[in-house]
């Protein structure tokens, strides 16, 4: 027979109510790990924090949801599993999603207009104006008066991000990578990417391990590393206000490979291990290298790989000599070299520690941009207008 659990699991209290978590009620809510949620947010603040970012414009006297629990509500959902706005038509019943949200009233009895009693939680149509609403909105606007502050919403991230170590770290690994967003309508911003082969944007990622540091929503005709020294500024200059002397690296794949930003990082201290697209002279330069694994696959024929490194410097685009690191393997389809370029000395990383250990570390955060596009619905950006879809962005980032 079924042994039932009879335990109850206590959580904080919604003003003068408790709330209890037991096991004999019936069928009340699909969604109780919601109450997870919110005991995360009571300790971490996530939600209020990033309330805090919103200028609310609206009569006070006239509200009933504050912009706390809108937005606790569009992250409380994305985070269970409600992808569209159209699902809070139905969620806005639900006495368990209001009270992890902090409504006090969560089964809507007390609303002021009829037709939102039984309802405690906000529409749609009002999440949708939230998302809506153009940066420069204010009291005077009709009904769009909830405006984003972008810059404080970024560097919430990065404090979120350094909170959560407690002492200096001895290296802060900053990880950058471009994805697409597929997009099916015509929303602002909207251009087809030849390499993906769909219309789509070309959002930036920038992770410090598992902490997301920025996602920026951009358009896709640019190239992938365009605006990573407007994001990493920011980034940087928070973590060095807190660490003077912690060492930062930057990673990142052959389209962050610029002299735009090794130049920068080498100005700045900061150290850079980058991916460089393969050519004819990078190949000619490794010849000797990439030959012994070749003689070894035809001796053995078994896969290989040596490394080898060497300086080098191109002819226009780089302003000076840097190292490079090969990868020389062969396998049975071929000879499969790979380079990177770095600021770091031979002493503190060999070739064969710098890309295995160091610089094919960073494939990590392609999981954790997998993560938020398929379980928190980051490609969610079907909104008109870039700025919306970058508030959706955020909403998932926070999610």
């Amino acid at each position: 027979m079924t042994e039932c659990n009879v335990e109850q699991l206590e959580f904080h209290g919604l003003g003068r109510r408790t709330v209890v978590g037991r096991f004999d009620g019936g069928t009340i809510s699909s969604d109780g790990g919601v109450m997870l949620l919110s005991e995360v947010e009571a300790k971490t603040r996530i939600i209020e924090r990033l309330a805090e970012q919103f200028v609310d414009h609206r009569d006070p006297e006239l509200i009933e949801h504050t912009v706390r629990e809108l937005i606790g509500q569009r992250v409380f959902a994305l985070a269970l599993g409600y992808e569209d706005l159209n699902d809070h038509d139905r969620l806005r019943l639900d006495p368990l999603l209001a009270a992890a949200v902090g409504k006090l009233d969560p089964t809507g009895a007390g609303r002021l207009k009829a037709q939102g009693r039984g309802k405690a939680l906000a529409s749609s149509s009002t999440l949708n104006r939230l998302e809506l609403t153009r940066l420069d909105a204010d009291s005077g606007s009709r009904y769009k008066k909830i405006a984003a502050d972008f810059a404080g919403i970024d560097a919430l991230m990065v404090s979120r991000a350094l909170e959560s170590h407690g002492e200096a770290p001895k290296q802060v690994r900053l990880d950058l990578d471009a994805t697409d967003d597929p997009l099916h309508g015509n929303q602002e911003g909207r251009f087809f990417h030849g390499y993906y082969g769909h219309y789509c944007y070309l959002p930036l990622y920038i992770f410090w391990g598992e902490e997301l540091l920025c996602a920026r929503l951009r358009p896709s005709n640019i190239d992938a590393s365009k605006g990573s020294l407007k994001e990493l500024t920011p980034i940087v200059t928070q973590l060095r206000q807190r660490w003077p002397e912690v060492q930062i690296i930057i990673r990142g794949d052959s389209g962050f490979c610029r002299e735009e930003i090794m130049p920068w990082c080498e100005t700045n201290h900061i150290d850079f291990v980058l991916g460089l697209a393969k050519n004819d002279r990078l190949n000619a330069l490794s010849l000797k290298a990439r030959c012994r694994p070749q003689q070894r696959f035809l001796e053995a024929e078994r896969a290989s790989r040596v490394f080898d490194e060497f300086n080098d410097r191109t002819r226009d685009s780089w302003s000076r000599a840097r190292r490079v690191v090969v990868k020389a393997e062969h396998l049975a389809k071929g000879a499969n070299p790979r380079y990177v370029v770095t600021s770091l000395g031979r002493v503190g990383a060999d070739a064969r520690t710098l890309y295995e250990d160091l610089y094919c570390a960073r494939g990590e955060m392609e999981n954790r941009i997998k993560e938020q596009q398929l379980d928190l619905f980051a490609d969610r950006t079907s909104t008109h207008t870039l700025l919306a879809n970058q508030i959706r962005l955020y909403f998932s980032s926070f999610a």
